[in-house]
């Protein structure tokens, strides 16, 4: 495909041209021009925003579609489109769906449907089979259909010798593990943090103790295996304590922050809205902090919206019946650029990728085009025609947001909000 892009400020640190305003041509998916005042001789398709930025692009590293198994959520097609105008080029897919994704055909299978998007989806494979945590799924057979990591989607790994001989055995092919930190034992029927909070709207706490028990175990390990591991979205400040340590002693540990948790504290529950049912659970503001720091320091390596769709019948019920989960490809630039700088949030939008093994891009001539637009200015209400997901189940709607996302090129594909 070609376009060219007038006037857009690069935000890029790795690009010549990074806090410049330039014209950018691509032709057939590459950038092959990047000036002031570039003419259109070939009457490409001009591209034009207002106030209009150009970062790498953006990745996230836990998505959830529902497809297969649970379309009524969201299909592959419709999530790519809106990681796409939401500004995202690649996401992991989480193992979530039914049948869960734990063979090489499921991951042919979401990848196949997954061709020919602006977005490329790189599937997580379930670490056991059926994301029951008795046996170890086919992790070499899936990594040789593109699995990029292998974890059970919020759900713990209870048998911690299953932890070690996962570790050991992916070591052979460089694989990497991801393990949800949750102890349920610790955690209970709990809904919500265990807090002043919890106590005062009368429902049942989870203690931050579930997650950092768990993670204090898999870091012993971790330790012992000398292996590769992934702890997704963490949200206590104890937790980014402990893997800092891990870090300085050199243990081989990454790990990711939903966005919620960086932006918002349980004091968002007084409302009963189910929206704000997550697991882990919104913290204390003490922990926020604790999780933005980390995020600064570089102990938290990358952030995600942790999308995932839910129909209206596993929300509109009781806080204690409802499921976790929130949508947040939409609104994780908004919300990010509310609390960070610009470079900031481009910074953590566009971390995590090498993890993942995903190939990065930056914005200089002879290279493949993979761009976010945006604008990084202005401040909007996010509200329910914003929502571009089929499942409504937001936890940032209604509150106000930071700057606009214009959306990709990628892929030798656009994908624009309209």
């Amino acid at each position: 495909m070609n376009a060219l892009i007038k006037s857009a400020k690069i935000i890029d640190p790795k690009s010549d041209f990074h806090n410049q305003t330039v014209d950018i041509l691509i032709e057939e998916g590459l950038i092959t021009q990047i000036s002031n005042d570039i003419k259109n001789n070939k009457n490409f398709k001009e591209i034009s925003f207002e106030n209009l930025h150009v970062s790498q692009g953006w990745f996230d590293s836990s998505v959830s579609f529902g497809e297969p198994g649970f379309e009524e959520r969201e299909t592959i097609d419709n999530g790519l489109k809106t990681a796409g105008k939401s500004g995202f080029t690649a996401v992991a897919l989480n193992p979530s769906t039914n049948p869960i994704i734990d063979t090489n055909s499921s991951i042919s299978f979401v990848k196949s449907k997954a061709s020919n998007h602006a977005t490329g989806l790189y599937p997580i494979g379930a670490l056991t089979a059926g994301s029951k945590g008795d046996d170890l799924a086919e992790l070499f057979d899936m990594k040789n259909a593109g699995a990029v990591a292998f974890g059970d989607y919020k759900s713990p790994i209870t048998n911690p010798n299953l932890v070690k001989i996962a570790l050991q055995y992916v070591e052979g092919f460089d694989g990497l593990v991801c393990s949800f930190p949750f102890e349920p034992k610790i955690a209970g029927k709990g809904v919500m943090n265990e807090n002043i909070t919890s106590t005062r709207l009368g429902l049942k706490g989870i203690p931050s103790l579930s997650e950092e028990l768990h993670i204090t175990r898999d870091l012993f390990i971790l330790e012992y295996t000398q292996g590769k591991l992934h702890i997704p979205t963490i949200s206590t400040a104890k937790s980014v304590e402990l893997i800092r340590d891990a870090k300085s002693k050199g243990l081989n540990v990454s790990c990711s922050v939903a966005i919620h948790n960086l932006v918002l504290n349980d004091d968002a529950l007084t409302t009963f809205d189910t929206n704000f049912k997550v697991l882990p659970p919104l913290r204390t503001e003490e922990d926020r902090q604790a999780l933005i720091e980390g995020l600064k320091d570089g102990t938290i390596d990358m952030i995600t919206s942790d999308h995932n769709p839910l129909d209206v019948e596993h929300k509109k019920v009781e806080f204690d019946n409802a499921a976790y989960g929130t949508i947040g490809l939409e609104s994780a630039f908004g919300a990010l650029n509310k609390i960070f700088t610009t470079k900031q949030t481009i910074e953590f939008l566009t971390k995590g990728k090498k993890r993942f093994g995903i190939e990065s891009h930056s914005v200089q001539v002879g290279n493949k085009t993979e761009l976010t637009l945006f604008n990084p200015d202005g401040k909007q209400t996010f509200e329910k025609s914003d929502i571009l997901s089929t499942s409504k189940n937001a936890i940032f709607l209604n509150q106000e947001l930071k700057g606009t996302v214009y959306g990709i090129f990628a892929n030798n594909k656009m994908e624009l909000k309209s």
